[in-house]
């Protein structure tokens, strides 16, 4: 099969996704969402709650190996006639242009046509629901077919018949459990349209979970509109929460503390209630109040936890934590402000520390909190990659139909369904958004490492196009993974457009790094924790 759209809407996987692969949704009630279903919702168009249940049943094993899925719509888009041999089959197959797409569907022709007993439809039920590829259904065949032909059918009508309900063998879905996916589907797309940010907090919140990880569902949510906000010492919550934008009715999500990498859930509930009467105003405010041990202070100063409300950079936040290591934890607030008066008549010198670069933040942000508010990674290296002729995801998915084009991205989603014959679908991402990537089995065999372990990945290859449904057939593949060992090194070199910057500002004022420094202390005190070097993107892999 030459044309990757015909494949992907032949093939199916595991769970009922979006009703538009141009609108943002990340699935049904598993956040599941294939590439299958993806291409077939431009060729099906549901308009309908009935569509939407069809949609889910009709990318499976069982439609496809039925011969089921170009026949149904081929005749929704009106290129062929719907012919019922018989009044009783019409009534049967009516609501799915003469298509058994359903268990019950097969149950019901089995007994209209072939004259089957409600037990022997029952028994043919069962056969097609053990999804274990046993051949149970054949034995229905003789049968099925005899009965078809006695009652007026021909035999070539009843063989294909019996072909169709054979593919049941394969995984077939009942109508009803359909309809239960469909309406899942359907009330998560209308609070994802209707509440963005509920839908967008609910699923980071439900972490982990389905195909996309919290980055990539937050930088969606962005691109559509949502504010982001991040995690905050004195404004998160363990989950993620809505906040009020100004005296508007719109809300931002605020990142929670969750997010944080080796936080306990218990140390984030006791700095929730040490701030209940008032935030925190400094570090060893924090420390005293909330009582939670040094390393949950360095975790989310790791986190940039401290930025948004104290406007401490990382490393100031980290040498402020030092600070806390050797002096013990007083009794009684007095004491407090009577050591800190002490510590000021020491009158100890200030230290300017270099603050981190914004790739160097941006690594960090990734590697503490899986995510990050600012530039996205490739947008620091989009010059050198724009002087090795790579274009960006958008323009190679917007490229026409034919076009070689060469562009490179983070690997995100790795799927190589059963039923897709050694067929490997990737999904990148760069600042401008994903591409859809398909992988034949042979160049898939050839450059098995790069597939299945690049972090980032460059693809030259052919733009097959499909109405909306657009991949990239690979035919060159490429591991850039080292690309972004350097970008602890770079600044930030362009502004992007609205939608990837920061909730909060950075780079304002004189460069820290211009400043003087005092006479050093231990380099282990200032310096950063250098072991995060390059950024590590989990990618998320169904096989």
């Amino acid at each position: 099969m030459n044309n990757i759209n015909d494949f992907c809407s032949s093939r199916a996987n595991q769970a009922f996704g979006t009703l538009s692969p141009g609108s943002w949704a990340f699935g049904s009630g598993s956040a599941k969402l294939s590439r299958a279903q993806m291409a077939m919702l431009p060729r099906l168009k549901p308009r309908t709650f009935y569509d939407l249940v069809v949609q889910v049943a009709i990318v499976r094993p069982g439609p496809i190996q039925g011969d089921m899925v170009h026949p149904y719509l081929r005749r929704r888009e009106g290129k062929e006639d719907v012919v019922y041999p018989t009044p009783e089959l019409e009534a049967v197959l009516g609501k799915t242009l003469g298509v058994p797409l359903f268990q019950e569907s097969a149950m019901r022709v089995a007994m209209v046509c072939a004259g089957f007993t409600g037990g022997e439809a029952d028994q043919l039920r069962k056969s097609m629901a053990t999804f274990k590829f046993t051949g149970g259904v054949s034995k229905f065949k003789d049968k099925l077919v005899s009965g078809m032909v006695k009652n007026g059918y021909t035999p070539e009508f009843a063989e294909k018949t019996f072909s169709q309900l054979e593919g049941f063998g394969s995984y077939g879905f009942p109508e009803s459990h359909a309809a239960s996916f469909a309406l899942i589907a359907y009330a998560s797309n209308y609070i994802k349209c209707h509440y963005p940010e509920a839908f967008c907090a609910a699923l980071i919140n439900s972490q982990p979970m389905g195909f996309y990880a919290p980055a990539q569902i937050v930088g969606d949510a962005r691109a559509h509109g949502v504010k982001v906000r991040p995690v905050c010492i004195n404004r998160s919550r363990w989950d993620c929460t809505l906040e009020r934008i100004g005296n508007t009715d719109r809300h931002a999500v605020r990142l929670g503390f969750r997010r944080v990498k080796g936080l306990a859930a218990a140390d984030a509930a006791r700095i929730v209630a040490a701030r209940m009467m008032s935030g925190f105003e400094s570090v060893d405010d924090m420390w005293r109040r909330s009582g939670v041990p040094i390393a949950a202070l360095v975790q989310l100063a790791k986190a940039d936890a401290f930025r948004p409300s104290l406007k401490l950079e990382r490393r100031d936040a980290l040498w402020a934590i030092k600070a806390l290591r050797d002096k013990p934890l007083p009794l009684f607030p007095a004491a407090a402000e009577r050591e800190m008066a002490t510590i000021a008549e020491q009158n100890e010198p200030e230290v300017a520390l270099r603050q981190m670069t914004e790739g160097h933040n941006v690594i960090e942000d990734y590697g503490h909190t899986g995510l990050t508010l600012r530039q996205h990674p490739i947008a620091f290296l989009r010059k050198d990659l724009a002087a090795r002729n790579i274009i960006t995801c958008a323009q190679a998915m917007n490229a026409r139909d034919g076009r070689s084009v060469y562009t490179a991205g983070l690997v995100l989603v790795r799927q190589k369904p059963g039923s897709a014959k050694g067929v490997m679908f990737i999904t990148i991402e760069d600042e401008t958004g994903p591409a859809n990537i398909v992988v034949w089995p042979t160049l898939f065999e050839k450059r098995r490492r790069i597939v299945l372990g690049s972090s980032m990945m460059a693809i030259n290859g052919r733009i097959q196009r499909e109405g909306e449904v657009v991949h990239l057939v690979a035919q060159q593949l490429f591991d850039l993974t080292t690309d972004l060992s350097g970008l602890a090194d770079r600044d930030v070199e362009f502004k992007m457009s609205a939608g990837r910057g920061d909730e909060f500002a950075h780079g304002s004022g004189p460069d820290p790094r211009d400043t003087p420094r005092p006479v050093p202390r231990p380099k282990e005190m200032y310096e950063p924790d250098r072991r995060i070097e390059t950024l590590k993107v989990k990618s998320r892999n169904f096989q």
